[in-house]
């Protein structure tokens, strides 16, 4: 299912995508969880948490890793800030699937990488262009870029499941 290791630079040329092809993984903890989901007079999960499964279709080349990044607002979407969360799962077929648990109800969108090598990085060619998959939440593809906040995004109020399809 998930394998939640990611690393500081496999999230950050996530997050960057494109824009930084030179990032390799590094060895790291994975992030805490926001605080914001404890319940602060109780220590336990405020209500309005839900799970997020992502399910992984049409995946050419079934080895490596697919690198996905969660992020709560279009400035950290577009900025490369740090994701809410960020997930490592394996591939070993032509289906691979996800589940992020207890995301606050809120707008989201990701961005994702299928690190074919598995060396935790989004390999490119000479000029900057990705020579390994990419998709972004509701299948929203970009123009010379990553896709938009505004065609990624989504809405969670409750279970929530996304279909991505690599191109």
């Amino acid at each position: 299912m998930t394998h939640c290791r990611p690393t500081i630079a496999a999230v950050l040329g996530l997050a960057l995508l494109i824009q930084a092809p030179g990032l390799a993984a590094q060895d790291a903890a994975p992030p805490p969880p926001p605080a914001a989901k404890i319940g602060p007079a109780t220590g336990g999960l405020v209500a309005n948490t839900t799970t997020l499964e992502i399910n992984f279709v049409q995946i050419a080349n079934p080895t490596g890793q697919i690198m996905l990044a969660l992020f709560d607002s279009k400035e950290a979407y577009d900025s490369g800030a740090a994701p809410v969360t960020a997930i490592v799962v394996p591939v070993t077929g032509d289906t691979a699937t996800a589940a992020i648990p207890n995301v606050l109800h809120g707008r989201y969108g990701f961005k994702i990488v299928h690190d074919v090598n598995g060396d935790g990085a989004m390999n490119t060619n000479p000029f900057g262009m990705p020579i390994e998959p990419f998709a972004f939440s509701n299948n929203a593809v970009g123009n010379m870029g990553p896709a938009t906040w505004e065609a990624a995004a989504f809405d969670i109020a409750g279970p929530a499941v996304q279909t991505i399809a690599f191109r």
